[in-house]
């Protein structure tokens, strides 16, 4: 190639790169390829010279950035801009009808419209740009706390590096990623040719392939995606708007969607791809069934965790048959005892499986369920192994009813079971399996995250009587690791460093490895988002507790009771003796009961980072306007909020008043 002067090679490179992404977008997002592989190689080939010869002129929505970067040692934890929920499921046309009658309800409207999209099954993810530029990606994770995984994400070609059109700011959209069955089949044929383990599915074979430490692999695996949502808002009045948005940015968005006017179409819709879904050349599991005006989905709220505006429709699981060979019986961290199921191995849904919980008692009798029936088994959400029914026409006469023990397995103490509860506990707060349990909790991946230390280890610190509970790994010294089995001089360092590294961390990380029953990771963040400190949480009442948005009078109770216990205290105490602490945020109360709706770009700020901070001062940060609403906070081109906060009164501020506020 002729050596170009520095202007001259600046100038070809940009236009090799804005023709290179056009060639990208019609080759992987609209599937309608205009030139050769080879032209497209060729092209590419150039422009990685002219970056080699001038290196500073790389931008990094170059075609040549998909593919780069050194592999990495571990993914860097991120918190999403806005919390990646989960969706209530439905599994049958009445439960469709129950959820719209439940919205209309809520709603006060009777004619409401749809926007129904398949359930791919893959792997979710955020991806953010700024000024139209992919700056991050991240796995969804627990829904607040996701791995950020932008390395990776830049080697699949049907995520735009460079949006299209004029952009504005930053924009959060939500997608899928997933692998056809076609390449799924291609990568299995390699792995047996090479004598090496054949992956189950092609969702766990995506999610593992997203998660490569090194590029490279992930580069190899041909990942797809398809966008559906956008976090941003950008005053858009139906969900089927935002597709077409998406499109228009150079996403590749599903062509398997539809609006449909009435449930009965919603219902046409999910029986026509009931039948249709093994027509399909990648894996779906259900239907997201949507309301399509974004303004009453908003006004609908969420229960729970869950957007009631939104339900998965899922479709009937596979299934096949099986023998129970046995019943046996679990101890969880909270002293739950739960029977599950020991069946003679059988493939089902691309996977073997041997074993399946059986919930409790109550669930085991009315299934009826007995040691030596055949049964049908299938996987709920082609995941979790279920035991769906006994079939008790093949029994011989041989099979055995089961009996929940009187006496845990573990301890020897006795089972209770509350009155009103499912669900029979170890009475024994002691026992060696809920402290076994309780302590690998601690150490978890959305707790505190310990490297190293895994099941084995904390099973070995327990024999040994190392450990009691969790602060005493902070008490962990190399030379009560060296004389343990497993361990030399390098790997009690290690495992030391590891655990020292994390003396402290998030607040909801340190509510979240307490192990509270009821509080998983995102409960854990509400707390942490609501109240100031520990002391605070301390004395909260169960009254206040219940009015954090989120947690129930169930969960209030729950958390209200674990800090009533003395040793609860106790090991409260101990951690903070041992340094073991969280990030303090400050937290003033200078908008607490006050509810603020942000709309439009702000000049200073995102909004989700306006939200954010009106948080941290007590105040409440909602997506939509109502009578409730105390302020609207207005920024450039504000959407429909602005016409409806004018109809209801709500005071209209600036981003300048907001500010003073601040």
């Amino acid at each position: 190639m002729k050596k170009l002067k520095f202007d001259d090679a600046k100038l070809r490179a940009a236009q090799l790169r804005n023709l290179l992404n056009q060639y990208s977008y019609e080759y992987y997002v609209l599937d309608q390829p205009s030139i050769d592989d080879a032209v497209y190689d060729s092209l590419n080939n150039e422009l990685k010279e002219i970056e080699e010869k001038y290196p500073e002129i790389i931008t990094p929505d170059s075609p040549t950035q998909r593919v780069g970067g050194k592999a990495l040692r571990k993914f860097e934890k991120i918190q999403h801009i806005s919390p990646m929920l989960s969706l209530s499921d439905v599994f049958n046309i009445e439960e469709i009808r129950d959820w719209e009658k439940r919205i209309i309800k809520l709603s006060g409207i009777a004619n409401l419209d749809f926007f129904c999209e398949l359930k791919i099954d893959g792997l979710s993810t955020m991806l953010t740009y700024d000024n139209g530029i992919f700056i991050q990606g991240a796995t969804r994770g627990d829904g607040v706390i996701g791995e950020n995984v932008t390395q990776n994400l830049k080697t699949i070609p049907s995520i735009p590096l460079r949006l299209r059109g004029k952009q504005v700011g930053r924009l959060d959209v939500r997608g899928e990623v997933f692998m056809s069955k076609k390449t799924f089949e291609k990568v299995n044929l390699e792995q047996e040719k090479k004598g090496l383990q054949t992956y189950a599915n092609p969702r766990n074979l995506s999610a593992g392939s997203v998660r490569q430490l090194d590029p490279s692999v992930t580069a190899s695996r041909s990942l797809d995606t398809y966008i559906y949502e956008i976090y941003t808002d950008l005053g858009l009045r139906t969900h089927e708007k935002k597709h077409i948005v998406l499109a228009e940015l150079g996403f590749k968005t599903s062509r398997f969607v539809k609006r449909c006017k009435n449930i009965d179409e919603v219902i046409d819709y999910c029986n026509y791809w009931e039948n249709k879904r093994n027509d399909l050349d990648f894996q779906v599991d259900g239907l997201v069934i949507n309301v399509n005006d974004n303004a009453i989905y908003d006004k609908l709220g969420f229960v729970g965790k869950a957007p009631r505006g939104s339900v998965a429709y899922k479709f009937s699981a596979e299934q096949v048959t099986t023998t129970v060979e046995e019943i046996r019986v679990n101890v969880g961290r909270t002293g739950a005892i739960t029977p599950f199921a020991v069946m003679k191995p059988v493939k089902v849904a691309g996977s073997t499986v041997s074993r399946a919980t059986l919930h409790n008692e109550d669930e085991i009798k009315r299934k009826d369920i007995r040691i030596g029936d055949t049964v049908v088994l299938q996987k709920a959400g082609d995941i979790i192994p279920e035991v769906v029914r006994s079939l008790p026409e093949l029994r011989t006469g041989k099979e055995k009813i089961f009996k929940m023990p009187t006496k845990c397995p573990i301890c020897g103490n006795l089972i209770i079971r509350p009155d009103g509860e499912a669900v029979a506990r170890c009475s024994n707060s002691r026992c060696y399996a809920v402290e076994k349990e309780q302590l690998i909790h601690f150490a978890s991946k959305d707790a505190f995250d310990i490297d190293g230390l895994g099941e084995k280890i904390i099973e070995q610190l327990l024999n040994e009587g190392i450990v009691s509970d969790a602060a005493d790994f902070f008490a962990l010294t190399e030379g009560d690791l060296i004389p343990l089995e497993r361990f030399a001089d390098k790997s009690a360092q290690n495992l030391v460093v590891a655990i020292q590294s994390k003396r402290k961390v998030s607040f909801s990380r340190f509510l979240y490895g307490l192990g509270i029953r009821h509080v998983g990771a995102v409960t854990a963040s509400l707390l942490a988002e609501y109240f100031h400190d520990l002391d605070e949480l301390k004395k909260a009442s169960e009254e206040e507790l219940s009015n954090v948005e989120g947690i129930g009078t169930v969960v209030a109770k729950s958390i209200y009771d674990w800090f009533k216990e003395n040793r609860n205290l106790k090991l409260l105490s101990k951690l903070q003796s041992l340094g073991v602490c969280y990030e303090k945020i400050k937290i003033r109360n200078g908008l607490r009961g006050k509810t603020f709706v942000v709309t439009g770009s702000l000049k200073t700020m995102s909004r989700e980072e306006a939200e954010e901070k009106i948080r941290l001062l007590r105040g409440k940060a909602s997506g939509s306007v109502s009578k409730s609403t105390d302020y609207l906070v207005v920024g450039e081109n504000p959407g429909s909020k602005l016409t409806k906060a004018e109809k209801l009164g709500i005071k209209i501020i600036s981003e300048e008043e907001m500010l003073k506020m601040l």
